[in-house]
């Protein structure tokens, strides 16, 4: 019998771009077919983003009409999205639901049997009950490491910064109580969560429904967040199968090539072959690259010290900027956002919109990446061993900080938020912190760069020898297998 399997991630990018990399990599060790169900115009942005035509991998439409939601025209992804208005796209996915059963309706009449699981983002929990009442099961699938997951869920489920200490502190639920957090690694509207807002009426019931699920993808690998995994498996009661991260299969490369290929469906403001003979006429390790990925900014003020604190500093530079928050994100930037000259005195690149990440963080010129922390980056920097400055804006990125610093010792953080103040001089410091000569600097390429060997341990396969990773994938198919194998009996 030929096996399906559907995948429903969330309509965002760090969300649809790990999907399609789970479904490469099924695809690629199993004779399954795959569908990734999203709505229109995030079909046609993961067909672009497609490195490889895989024929058995395919996209459904799942109809959506932005106006129904209080969402601008052609709006169906959190990119450029203003952020009071993201709570009303997390509410519209919701909408999804009966073209979604009607899709797994069609697919078990068309095979003669139900979907061997259903895939879907720990925010379309949902899918737990299309799954039952289609006889199939569904797996949650969070596109963030383990030691965030399980934080961002404890703490939406619990509120335990409701009873934080004078101090701004408080334990989390499921972490030990020397892991204290601190109400400043929260997003606002978490920070201002009381269970009757909106937030807290979206979250805690999909986080509660996706508990109920036959068991967990994580975008990790195992050797990497020991404490986090630990956490995450008490905290879910379920198997939990690291399958990441999910990272191009060219920088796993020992000599990564020099341009790796499509960067996410996007065109770069710079040419990648421009952007590496630039870096090629840097010395080793001495480049500062800073990004604050898909759908984050920072405020015009903390810009203009941020661009401040670069030319103090007197390293290199690529930046990858977009205008401040508050303005359009999709408007041309203006040069008054940046001090007079910045640019014209040429210290670094500055990139209007996109970089090739892939192709700087695989250069060896690059010796640290300023970063929002979102998993995908991390992954990124740490499978490339770059050690990390950290500036969470939004959602885990805050708890990623976290234990890059405590955990993995991998990362200093410049600042917390869209609302800190931050100077030029704590700008020129953090960076020398982290890409200077000192023996910290040094200890954290180390660290990072053992780290980065885990991660293309966990992800390669070389004779007999299966990556924990590769193996997970297997053991969650043999699983399904399994499951499926018994009901049949």
């Amino acid at each position: 019998m030929q096996q399906h399997i559907v995948m429903l991630p969330f309509m965002a990018q760090g969300h649809l771009i790990p999907f399609l990399a789970l479904a490469n990599q099924i695809a690629q060790r199993f004779p399954f077919t795959i569908t990734i169900a999203t709505t229109p115009l995030n079909v046609r942005y993961l067909r672009t983003a497609a490195s490889t035509s895989n024929p058995r991998i395919h996209f459904s439409d799942l109809p959506f009409n932005a106006a129904d939601h209080g969402l601008p025209p052609d709006t169906e992804n959190t990119e450029a999205l203003p952020l009071h208005l993201v709570i009303n796209l997390f509410r519209a996915s919701t909408s999804l639901e009966a073209a979604f059963r009607a899709l797994i309706r069609d697919i078990t009449a068309r095979d003669g049997a139900p979907p061997l699981c259903i895939i879907s983002d720990v925010f379309m929990a949902w899918a737990n009950e299309v799954a039952r009442s289609s006889a199939t099961v569904n797996v949650a699938f969070t596109t963030g490491g383990a030691y965030g997951t399980a934080a961002y869920m404890s703490m939406w489920q619990h509120l335990p910064h409701r009873c934080a200490a004078a101090d701004g502190s408080f334990a989390v639920p499921g972490f030990p109580n020397s892991r204290r957090f601190h109400v400043s690694q929260m997003h606002r509207f978490l920070r201002d969560a009381d269970g009757s807002d909106p937030w807290s009426r979206f979250f805690q019931p999909q986080i509660a429904q996706s508990l109920c699920s036959f068991g967990w993808l994580c975008a990790t690998a195992a050797e990497i967040e020991p404490l986090g995994l630990d956490v995450f498996s008490n905290y879910t009661k379920r198997p939990i199968w690291c399958v990441g991260p999910l990272i191009s299969q060219g920088m796993l490369d020992r000599k990564p090539s020099r341009v790796i290929g499509k960067h996410a469906g996007r065109e770069p403001g710079i040419s990648p072959e421009k952007c590496l003979e630039w870096l090629d006429s840097h010395p080793e390790n001495s480049v500062v690259y800073v990004s604050f990925g898909s759908q984050n900014t920072i405020s015009q003020s903390q810009m203009m010290a941020l661009a401040l604190g670069l030319e103090d500093s007197r390293r290199p530079f690529i930046w990858a900027i977009r205008p401040p928050a508050g303005f359009n994100s999709r408007d041309e930037f203006k040069p008054e956002w940046l001090p007079d000259g910045f640019e014209q005195r040429k210290q670094g690149l500055v990139v209007k919109s996109w970089a090739p990440q892939l192709e700087i963080l695989c250069h060896r010129s690059t010796g640290a990446f300023l970063s929002h922390c979102g998993w995908n980056s991390v992954a990124e920097s740490l499978s490339q061993g770059v050690p990390i400055i950290g500036w969470p804006l939004a959602a885990e990125q805050g708890y990623n900080a976290k234990m890059l610093v405590e955990e993995m010792g991998v990362c200093v953080e410049m600042t917390r938020g869209l609302e800190s103040s931050i100077s030029r001089e704590d700008v020129k410091r953090v960076i020398e912190e982290v890409i200077g000569g000192e023996s910290k600097a040094e200890e954290m390429r180390k660290k990072a760069a053992e780290i980065g060997e885990l991660i293309r341990a966990a992800l390669t396969e070389e004779g007999e020898r299966k990556g924990s990773s590769l193996k997970a994938i297997d053991d969650f198919v043999a699983a399904l297998l399994s499951l499926r194998d018994n009901v049949h009996c």
